[in-house]
């Protein structure tokens, strides 16, 4: 894992260079590019869930080692989108907060060092205060841009994530229950976009487009929404990322994200 560290090192110095490579090898092959372009970055209570202090525990035990994380992502993020703008300027910068262990703060489930215990949960209120002020960065001045909270968890808080301001909620499809219903009809009736994971994220056999997008469907008529909001409604996505997928198989993936849109675009019921 990864320890917060009293002064800047190797480890720093070398993160700063790989990251200063990859923004140059993206300003250079998006040259003239216009349209969306997404940035993506651990969440602020993952990131408390994850990072460890100096006595081992993570930060999540400590309530003002939260408030300093959070504060230091939403600065750097900042930083970081602003260089992004400026690099690649025909852009409009989508900022995408990963938390995939969002639900297991709000419900105190996430282990101590030793294992033997868990840190007690989070108030939701603190939770949605923490992400409204890191997504608001994103919305600041006249570079602002869409903003999107991804969860490949169980039981998604969709209320909250809309309360915390999130444009659209990144999910994974298959662990959708009923029970998920109304919350999002209502993130649908209120403008809230859903980014749907129905593409398998590692590699596989890819099915047919349509079918990839079927349940979609049959979500939407179980609601009663109008078919004809399923293209501006929904983002098809792989199921959770691409970081374990050979580049052979993203590639194809994304190309299948897209067919299958345009299915859902064309023939919507």
């Amino acid at each position: 894992g990864w320890r917060v560290g009293d002064r800047p090192g190797r480890d720093t110095r070398r993160a700063r260079a790989w990251l200063g490579e990859d923004l140059d090898a993206l300003e250079e092959f998006t040259q003239g590019y216009q349209g969306p372009l997404k940035v993506q970055a651990v969440g602020p209570w993952t990131l408390a869930a994850a990072l460890e202090l100096r006595n081992g525990e993570a930060a999540l035990s400590d309530p003002g080692a939260c408030r300093d994380l959070a504060g230091s992502l939403a600065e750097g993020l900042r930083a970081h989108l602003a260089d992004v703008r400026r690099r690649v300027p025909g852009a409009q910068v989508v900022l995408q907060l990963d938390e995939p262990s969002l639900i297991a703060v709000l419900r105190g489930q996430v282990k101590t060092a030793s294992e033997y215990r868990t840190h007690r949960a989070v108030d939701r209120q603190l939770v949605e205060s923490t992400l409204r002020d890191v997504l608001a960065v994103h919305g600041e001045g006249e570079g602002g841009g869409a903003t999107v909270v991804h969860s490949c968890a169980p039981d998604v808080p969709f209320a909250l994530l809309r309360r915390a301001g999130a444009d659209a909620i990144s999910f994974d499809f298959d662990l959708l229950t009923e029970r998920d219903d109304e919350a999002i009809g209502e993130a649908v009736e209120g403008g809230t976009r859903l980014f749907v994971g129905v593409v398998p994220g590692v590699d596989g056999r890819l099915s047919d487009p349509a079918g990839s997008v079927m349940g979609v469907r049959t979500l939407w008529r179980r609601l009663g929404l109008n078919p004809g909001t399923l293209a501006e409604s929904v983002v098809v996505t792989p199921s959770c990322g691409l970081a374990g997928a050979s580049p052979a198989y993203a590639r194809a993936a994304l190309a299948h994200c897209v067919r299958a849109a345009r299915s859902l675009a064309d023939n919507p019921e």
